[in-house]
């Protein structure tokens, strides 16, 4: 990776998944995972962005074409508090589930929806449940987008996503040159949701102190190890948002800033910083 002769040991990218009702209303959900999803809006963003200008910390938020527009406050405080508005489908449709087509429609609305609240077009895009189909990634790079948060292929270094890779069990594997889009990798162990909800296969639930050792065990091997390196944790206001989570947040927020030379950042600014040549 081609850094900036400024960039930190450690950049620490907080980012969130404001998918509130969209994926529930897409399912028809129950009412009560309806209020689950709701308390995203109701009590999850304002504690965060309060977190977040106390802490004065920006951030990227990926959020669903249906939360942009049903919840207009909401898109206003992240834009208000100085952080970034990414997309992340309409209703957090599963893309590997759509053709190619509707894709590009979702695309385009969502693309849409970001430069009416912002005035300006989405750099970023998180695929809902980082789900993508053979063609979504290409369908990201043509839509005008310059980074993709979906893929797990490096820890703490961004890379370019390749186009064209082809699979096959009778012919085994080729790869494609990389494209345009830079990828800025995710993981589940450093998605709040995956340690903290219950759900098909996994208890969930997690006390807040197996979280906080999980990541902060990420952050101080990166901060050894990845010089000049990325560290991005995934969270959602309807989960994160709980107050024992928030305070597990907090702490992890101390100890980040306790280590040197460790900022935390946009994506979009992290991208700034990345160097022309292939990375």
């Amino acid at each position: 990776m081609t850094t900036d002769l400024a960039a930190p040991r450690l950049t620490v990218a907080l980012t969130f998944d404001h998918d509130s009702l969209s994926d529930s209303v897409r399912r028809g959900d129950s009412p009560v995972k309806l209020s689950h999803a709701e308390f995203g809006h109701r009590v999850g963003v304002g504690r965060i962005l309060e977190l977040l200008a106390r802490q004065s910390i920006p951030s990227t938020w990926f959020v669903p074409g249906h939360t942009l527009e049903t919840f207009p406050d909401d898109t206003a405080g992240i834009v208000g508090g100085g952080h970034e508005l990414a997309c992340h489908g309409w209703y957090h449709e599963d893309f590997s589930e759509l053709d190619a087509g509707e894709q590009q429609d979702i695309l385009e609305r969502s693309i849409e929806a970001v430069e009416e609240a912002t005035g300006s077009a989405p750099l970023g895009f998180r695929a809902p449940y980082w789900a993508l189909g053979s063609e979504t990634l290409e369908l990201i790079e043509d839509a005008g987008f310059a980074y993709d948060s979906s893929l797990m292929a490096d820890d703490y270094h961004p890379y370019r996503v390749r186009r064209g890779d082809e699979h096959s069990v009778a012919e085994g594997s080729t790869f494609g040159p990389p494209g345009n889009l830079v990828e800025f990798p995710v993981y589940w162990a450093l998605d709040d949701w995956a340690l903290f909800e219950p759900g098909t296969g996994r208890d969930g639930l997690a006390a807040p102190s197996k979280v906080l050792e999980i990541w902060l065990g990420e952050l101080r091997y990166a901060h050894e190890h990845a010089d000049g390196g990325l560290l991005t944790i995934t969270m959602h206001p309807e989960c994160i948002g709980r107050g024992h989570r928030m305070a597990m947040l907090e702490e992890f927020v101390s100890e980040a800033k306790a280590l040197p030379n460790v900022e935390f950042a946009r994506l979009d600014t992290v991208l700034s910083r990345l160097g022309s040549p292939a990375l």
